[in-house]
């Protein structure tokens, strides 16, 4: 570059930067004038304090954080919104909750505009060159996209050496001594099953041959992972990651497979790491805030970490976590719109295995 050319891109920036500080600063203050933001998400003590203390710290604005399961978030905004009520400024939650519900619901307003920090804004940030969005109306960023685990166990009744396949989980020692997270519900044991559905070498056959080996079915994440870690069973199937992590941080025995040890390995999914503004949210400029905090390497790093996850920045260190959660090109995607287009097929499926709900 010639020096008129350098100091044209210097101008630039520099004018981009102050546009910027200047509509940061702008929001910030309508923000605090707001007095809140606030919350819909999955909650554990550590997720609770994740996306709550470092934000309140550095901005002085207060999070009100209501913690529910996927399977309740519908219904309750639903109910809300029919009686005229519009309490919620952030989804931090499930992708088959926002691709089945939430979105048809027309919940969620567009997130680019929402998006003020040049680094969240750079492609270079993001891994696949890009902010993945579930949808096409681009209202739900999906930013923790790691290799789930889907068999966990307790290691004093295990010995994990032996499981080299899902099929191996068909041996009838197993019978009758395995906890399933409802797989006819979403959650992660759907997804599970999904994964289940689509691998070439798994499919319908291995999913019929699992029903037989009778495992009870469970809806609530905490008691699935305890009824493990208290040792009333062995082996648990599909359960929710962030539970059993942050059980085994209490010294609970549960410990989840490594993937890189089973034959057919695991899926991708971000799990409860997707992010959506709700539109007509009553404090749109905290809602600003906390999003651009969120997608910062900062709050993606504390998110990732409390979670014990792998963020979709690749700024963000991932030694926190088993290297076997970082994202592997060509794995199976089962929270895409694509992947909720079996459960058509799977449902049925389900019900002829499991029965009816």
């Amino acid at each position: 570059l010639g020096m008129i050319e350098v100091l044209l891109v210097v101008a630039l920036f520099g004018a981009r930067s102050a546009s910027v500080a200047a509509e940061w600063e702008s929001t910030l203050a309508a923000a605090k004038k707001e007095g809140k933001v606030s919350v819909i998400t999955d909650v554990t003590a550590s997720l609770r304090d994740a996306l709550t203390l470092d934000f309140q710290k550095n901005y002085g604005i207060p999070v009100e954080l209501f913690g529910s399961s996927g399977r309740e978030v519908a219904p309750r905004v639903a109910a809300e919104r029919k009686a005229g009520q519009f309490l919620w400024d952030i989804y931090i939650h499930g992708s088959t909750t926002a691709l089945e519900a939430m979105i048809p619901m027309g919940a969620f307003d567009p997130l680019e505009p929402a998006l003020i920090l040049q680094d969240i804004k750079d492609p270079k940030t993001w891994r696949g060159g890009a902010i993945e969005f579930l949808d096409p109306g681009k209202t739900v960023i999906v930013m923790t996209p790691f290799q789930r685990g889907t068999i966990f166990y307790n290691p004093k009744l295990v010995n994990v050496k032996e499981l080299k396949s899902y099929k191996d989980l068909l041996d009838p020692k197993w019978k009758g001594k395995m906890v399933v997270d409802d797989p006819r519900r979403a959650g992660p044991g759907f997804a599970t099953f999904t994964f289940f559905y689509l691998h070439p070498e798994l499919g319908p056959d291995f999913i019929r041959a699992l029903g037989k080996q009778q495992m009870t079915i469970l809806r609530d994440y905490a008691q699935e992972v305890d009824a493990v870690g208290q040792g009333r069973y062995p082996l648990l199937i599909g359960a929710a990651d962030f539970v059993a992590i942050s059980r085994a941080k209490q010294g609970v025995p549960i410990a989840i497979v490594d993937a890189r040890q089973l034959k057919e390995g695991t899926d991708l999914s971000p799990t409860n790491g997707n992010l959506a503004l709700f539109n007509k949210a009553p404090n749109p400029n905290a809602a600003k805030i906390y999003i651009n905090w969120l997608l910062s390497k900062e709050g993606q790093t504390i998110f990732a970490r409390a979670n014990g996850y792998v963020s979709a920045r690749l700024d963000v260190p991932t030694d926190h976590t088993e290297p076997w959660r970082v994202p592997l090109p060509g794995a199976i995607k089962t929270y895409t719109r694509a992947a909720m287009q079996v459960k058509e097929n799977l449902q049925p499926l389900l019900q002829e295995v499991f029965g009816s709900q």
